[in-house]
């Protein structure tokens, strides 16, 4: 395969056939350089040579009904994570005022449970009003499964973002949890698309799928037309149902990520949780791919050091996306 030639081809408008998808996943790992050429012409093309930082705030701790097989924060877990209520909305600011130091583009609020309370939409949509006046961040929500009301007023008070991962593919679905459907998750991204905010939904690879799952995951991601593509890694935990799951190595993750980028050539692909024990010292490989990633702390589990990202960067050559209002503020302090 000339991953050259069909890279500009996928600019041009092709989309992958099976075979093609299949090829890159499979391909062998003597071919794994000229692959990642192929998605960074592609990603060069949209993106150019910037990167987007951001990062996440875990505004509600376990507690969590749902029995998600990957998840430390679940009802089936025994993992010893600290546990929490709903973060205030001054704990919430005080996280951004902590991205915004970083210059990190997109501050993340995540929280635990099946779904928000109308309470916890108030905070966050209170804190969301703070944060764009004093920071200017985009704003990335993650509270679960979502009524419509709740995502009209999250849209109301500047929220730009919801993530809401499909995870896994269809197929694979009930292997990773029973407390709540497939089409549950996908209702709710419909929900965000109809209030105006754009829409956010990736995977975790490395829960047991096939390779067939993964380029399902990535054309189910397509059809939905999902703007930003969080690829997390399974960062198997013990006392979590796939605490035994270790079947990644980091040319594979570098191969998933480069399917993302040819059948999503225009979307925001991010590296997410996972990145820095499944990709390891390939690492700087995968923003060749990707043109996004997480700084600090994910959920339950922590990231590399803030300075060791932002050295990767400068030394690959890349630039640092700031939104805009962001770099008004930086440029008067």
């Amino acid at each position: 395969m000339n991953w050259t030639t069909l890279a500009n081809e996928v600019i041009l408008g092709k989309t992958l056939t099976d075979e093609e998808a299949m090829a890159i996943l499979t391909c062998d790992d003597d071919e794994l350089l000229p692959l990642l050429q192929g998605a960074f012409i592609i990603r060069k093309h949209y993106y150019g040579k910037k990167v987007k930082l951001n990062m996440i705030i875990n505004a509600k701790s376990g507690y969590c009904p749902e029995d998600c097989g990957y998840c430390s924060q679940s009802s089936i877990s025994s993992a010893p994570i600290e546990k929490y209520p709903f973060l205030s909305k001054e704990e919430i600011l005080q996280g951004a005022k902590k991205a915004f130091d970083l210059k990190v583009g997109t501050y993340c609020i995540v929280a635990s449970g099946r779904g928000p309370t109308n309470r916890d939409v108030n905070t966050v949509s209170e804190a969301v009003k703070e944060i764009k006046d004093q920071y200017g961040l985009k704003v990335c929500a993650c509270l679960g499964l979502l009524k419509e009301q709740q995502a009209e007023e999250l849209k109301a008070a500047g929220v730009d973002r919801y993530n809401h991962n499909v995870n896994t593919s269809e197929a694979h679905h009930d292997y990773i949890t029973s407390s709540h459907s497939y089409q549950d998750r996908i209702d709710t991204i419909e929900k965000v698309k109809a209030a105006g905010i754009s829409p956010c939904s990736g995977a975790i690879i490395g829960m047991k799928e096939t390779k067939e799952d993964v380029i399902s995951i990535a054309r189910a991601i397509k059809a939905l037309d999902i703007d930003s593509i969080p690829v997390n890694f399974l960062n198997a935990i013990p006392g979590t149902k796939l605490e035994d799951a270790n079947e990644l190595n980091p040319r594979y993750c570098l191969k998933v990520l480069a399917l993302l980028r040819f059948i999503n050539p225009t979307k925001e692909i991010r590296i997410a949780g996972g990145r820095e024990v499944n990709l390891r010292s390939l690492q700087p490989l995968g923003l060749f791919a990707a043109n996004s990633i997480f700084l600090g702390d994910y959920l339950t589990t922590e990231g590399q050091e803030t300075n060791a990202d932002h050295l990767m960067l400068e030394d690959l050559g890349f630039e640092v996306e700031l939104v805009e209002k962001q770099e008004e503020l930086l440029s008067v302090e």
